[in-house]
């Protein structure tokens, strides 16, 4: 992956989310993306978009936005399980990410620096 700044495309994404969720969940967007980071450190990648999943109606909004900017994320992260955009994020993971340990843990990373990045950029929203 030469050539990617992967800081940068964290920093892109970061704001892409906090932008997104903002538009989508207004004041309740640095909470819901405060809680997915957590989720994200605490249970992993699956765990992550399963949350986003199961997301009551007032989240719902704001979830559906961030699962599309992650796997966006990942996807022009070169993470090779989301290179399909026909497999939802959920069985990416189960049947593809899952199984290298290497790229699972890449995109751990990737994911938490750009909620990381996110919660800041959702904070300063308001």
């Amino acid at each position: 992956m030469s050539g990617v700044n992967l800081d940068q495309l964290c920093a892109k994404y970061g704001w892409q989310i906090a932008d997104e969720v903002h538009r989508a969940i207004d004041k309740h967007a640095e909470n819901h993306i405060t809680k997915s980071l957590g989720v994200l450190q605490e249970d992993g990648v699956y765990a992550f978009f399963l949350y986003q999943d199961s997301r009551g109606q007032r989240e719902k909004p704001g979830a559906d936005k961030l699962t599309e900017q992650a796997s966006a994320f990942l996807r022009e992260a070169r993470i090779e399980a989301f290179q399909s955009a026909s497999d939802p994020p959920l069985k990416a993971v189960r049947e593809h990410l899952a199984g290298d340990l290497d790229q699972l843990l890449l995109a751990k990373r990737l994911l938490e620096q750009a909620l990381i990045y996110a919660r800041y950029h959702a904070k300063a929203m308001g």
